[in-house]
């Protein structure tokens, strides 16, 4: 199975004034080990993200491998990995189809690992994790952490349906593990 997972409010703290740092990135409490348990049972992770910050000229490129390099260090350090990580740099007044809630992302993620959207499954905490998803005919996971709780409070809306709703990214794999998403 291909597990995309979103960063900001799903593997990280989500910031209202974004990651710029490696300092900044700091993560929700047993987030790297279910991602090491997903490596661990054979499935392919892909990290898709809305990274705005540099499309509003906030931080470079460099800067972003560099808070990614602290991702990497840190779950090598649990025994995991991350097979890719697709970014979509756009600033949302110049939203291209990669950015979400677009699907390009997602397709491009399918598209070179050779995946099926039924074989796919998007981990979120918002709703424009759940619509980029949609549209890409993948599963859908909706965390309670970052904008979780509040996405689901304003109410899911019938067309995103069926989804599931995870307390945090440790329990939407399980679901993963046991087939239910």
């Amino acid at each position: 199975m291909l597990v995309l997972l979103d960063r900001d409010g799903v593997i990280n703290e989500d910031r209202s004034d974004f990651v710029k740092s490696p300092d900044e990135l700091i993560f929700i409490e047993g987030a790297l080990k279910a991602i090491a348990r997903l490596n661990a049972a054979g499935h392919k992770v892909v990290v898709v993200t809305n990274q705005s910050c540099i499309g509003r000229g906030i931080i470079t490129v460099e800067q972003l491998s560099n808070i990614h390099q602290k991702l990497h260090h840190q779950l090598k350090a649990v025994s995991g990995h991350l097979d890719d990580i697709f970014i979509a740099p756009d600033a949302p007044w110049e939203a291209t189809e990669m950015r979400k809630p677009g699907p390009g992302m997602l397709q491009a993620a399918m598209e070179k690992y050779r995946t099926t959207a039924t074989d796919t499954v998007l981990v979120g905490d918002a709703e424009r994790d759940l619509r980029a998803a949609k549209s890409a005919g993948c599963h859908r996971i909706l965390v309670q952490t970052g904008k979780g709780r509040a996405t689901q409070a304003a109410g899911i809306e019938k067309d995103l349906l069926p989804l599931r709703i995870a307390e945090n990214l440790e329990v939407a794999v399980d679901y993963i593990q046991e087939g239910r998403f």
